[in-house]
């Protein structure tokens, strides 16, 4: 099964959210976080999660971009009771066993998503609110293809 993990280029993410995912956790997208907002709760760093973030499912951070690679069955189940007491604890669900295929399905949403892809891709995800809530659009990019120049150096013997 294939699921994504967050990844970082720089340090922009520990500047743009209130709580940066960490590098390497377990991603979903965590759209459900803004099913009840409106265009007054978009404003700074709040706007940029709702616009760009995938939710890591550690820290309950966000991050931009994910890379989709191989989850193990245990940490799928691991990711799920995570996920369920995040609902508890945040959203109110009655109770962990209530919250729990709630999360699978998140879960497996992302896997759906993933699933399209090869390891490595990297995905990203945009969001805008429309009268019918909220519109979450994903974008893949190809692992590239490197060749041996780009990581051999190539020296000269000195005649």
């Amino acid at each position: 099964m294939l699921l994504a993990r967050a990844i970082h280029f720089d340090e922009s993410d520990q500047r743009v959210y209130f709580n940066p995912a960490r590098t390497g956790e377990w991603a979903i997208s965590g759209g459900f976080e803004f099913s009840n907002w409106s265009e007054a709760d978009l404003t700074g760093k709040a706007r940029q999660a709702f616009a760009n973030g995938w939710l890591g499912v550690e820290t309950f951070g966000r991050v931009t971009f994910v890379a989709v690679t191989t989850i193990e069955a245990a940490e799928v189940e691991a990711l799920t009771d995570a996920l369920a007491q995040h609902f508890v604890e945040v959203y109110g669900a009655p109770s962990v066993e209530a919250a729990r295929p709630v999360a699978a399905e998140e879960i497996a949403h992302m896997a759906d998503l993933c699933a399209e892809h090869e390891a490595n891709t990297l995905l990203t995800v945009a969001r805008e609110l429309t009268d019918a809530g909220v519109k979450e659009q994903f974008r893949s990019i190809a692992p590239a293809e490197a060749e041996l120049e780009q990581f051999a150096v190539h020296v000269t013997p000195d005649e």
